[in-house]
C-alpha cells in the first residue's frame, strides 16, 4: 500500500508571530547579559569571601549586576563595573583577591564595615582606571601594600581608622596624580619617606595623624604646597619649619602632640592659615607678631615652652589658646608684670 503524505501550510501569520516572539526572547537574553560575564564572576566571588551576607542577597548570579546589584555601578556606554562602593553594611570577611579582576572600577570604597578583617589584597594595584579608594573605619591589618605607578589615575586615597601597621611605603610618591592621602588613626610606625617631598603638583593634603611615626618632618616637604596637613598625635621630633612659609598655600595644620623642638619667633607663617594646632610640643621662643595678620578660625598654641607677650590684634585673643606655657602673659592670660 502507498501512503500519500500531505505537508503542511503554516500560515504567514503565524510564522510571523513566531519569529516576533522569538526575537522578544532573544532580546530580553540579551538585555539580562548586559553585566559583563568576567566582571559578575568577580563580584561572586568577592560575595563569597564575605560569606554570601543578606546585605548582598540581590547580587543573584541570574540577574544583571548593572540593574539590580546594590552597591554596584555600571558605564552606561560599556556596561562594565565602575563604582563598586559598599559602606555600613553588615559582611565579614576579607577582601577578596577577585578584587583586582574588575579592570574598569573607578571608584571603590569599603567604609564603616567592622567585620571586615584581613589584609588589603596587593591584586589591587592591577585596577589602572582607579581614582578613589577608600577603605576606611575597617579592622583591616598587615602593612599598605606599594602602591606605584601603575594606578596612574589615582587621585585620593583613604585607608583611615583600620590597623595598619608597618612603615608607610616610599613608592606611595610615584603616584603621579594622587591629590589626597589619608593615613591617619592605624598603627604605622617608622619615619615619614622622603619621597613624599616629590609629590606632584596635585598633591595638596596629606593626613597621618594618629600613628606611631617617630623622626623628624622631611626636610624635603619645602618643595609641597600642601593645603591641609596632619601630623597629629605621633612622636615626631625636631624642625618642622619647612612646612611654615610666608608663600605657601597652607589652610589647615595640625602637628599637636608631638615632640617637636624648635623656636618659633623664627617662623612666617602661610598666609592662608585658618586652622593652626602646634599643642603639646616643645616649642620655645615668642608668638611672631605675623600671626595677627592671619584670618585664623581656630589657634592652638598650648602646653609648649613658649615666652612673651602674646601679640594683640586679629582674631588672636577670640580663637587662640596659649595655657601651659613657660612664661607667655597679656590677654587673655594674665597681665604681663
Amino acid at each position: 500500500m502507498v501512503v500519500h503524505s500531505r505537508s503542511t501550510i503554516v500560515p504567514f501569520p503565524l510564522v510571523l508571530s513566531l519569529l516576533l516572539i522569538s526575537s522578544t526572547l532573544t532580546l530580553s537574553a540579551s538585555i539580562s547579559q548586559r553585566c559583563n560575564r568576567s566582571d559578575k564572576i568577580a563580584l561572586l566571588k568577592i560575595k563569597k569571601s564575605f560569606n554570601n551576607p543578606q546585605d548582598l542577597a540581590s547580587w543573584n548570579p541570574t540577574t544583571d549586576c548593572c540593574e539590580s546589584w546594590t552597591y554596584v555601578t555600571c558605564d552606561s556606554q560599556t556596561n562594565r563595573v565602575t563604582q563598586l562602593s559598599i559602606a555600613q553594611a553588615n559582611i565579614s570577611g576579607e577582601i577578596s583577591a577577585a578584587i583586582g579582576d574588575l579592570p574598569y572600577l573607578r571608584i571603590l570604597t569599603f567604609d564603616l564595615i567592622s567585620n571586615l578583617h584581613g589584609s588589603i589584597p596587593s591584586s589591587i594595584v592591577n585596577l589602572h582606571n582607579l581614582i578613589s579608594l577608600i577603605i576606611s573605619q575597617t579592622n583591616l591589618s598587615g602593612p599598605i601594600p606599594g602602591f606605584h605607578s601603575r594606578l596612574k589615575n589615582l587621585d585620593y586615597l583613604d585607608l583611615s581608622y583600620n590597623q595598619l601597621s608597618g612603615s608607610i611605603p616610599a613608592s606611595l610618591a610615584d603616584l603621579p596624580h594622587l591629590g589626597g592621602l589619608t593615613l591617619s588613626h592605624n598603627q604605622l610606625t617608622g619615619s615619614i619617606p622622603d619621597s613624599f617631598g616629590r609629590f606632584s603638583g596635585y598633591f595638596h593634603s596629606l593626613d597621618l595623624s594618629d600613628n606611631y611615626l617617630s623622626g623628624e618632618i622631611p626636610k624635603s616637604f619645602a618643595q609641597l604646597n600642601l593645603k591641609s596637613v596632619y601630623l597629629s598625635h605621633n612622636k615626631l621630633v625636631g624642625d618642622p619649619s619647612v612646612l611654615f612659609k610666608e608663600n605657601k598655600i597652607t589652610e589647615n595644620m595640625d602637628l599637636s602632640w608631638n615632640l617637636l623642638d624648635f623656636d618659633l619667633s623664627q617662623v612666617m607663617f602661610p598666609r592662608t592659615l585658618t586652622y593652626l594646632d602646634l599643642s603639646h610640643n616643645r616649642i620655645r621662643g615668642s608668638i611672631p607678631r605675623q600671626v595677627t595678620k592671619l584670618d585664623l578660625t581656630d589657634l592652638d598654641l598650648s602646653y609648649n615652652r613658649l615666652c612673651g607677650k602674646i601679640p594683640i590684634g586679629g582674631n588672636v585673643q577670640r580663637v587662640g589658646v596659649f595655657n601651659n606655657n613657660a612664661c607667655l602673659c597679656g590677654p587673655p592670660l594674665p597681665k604681663c608684670k
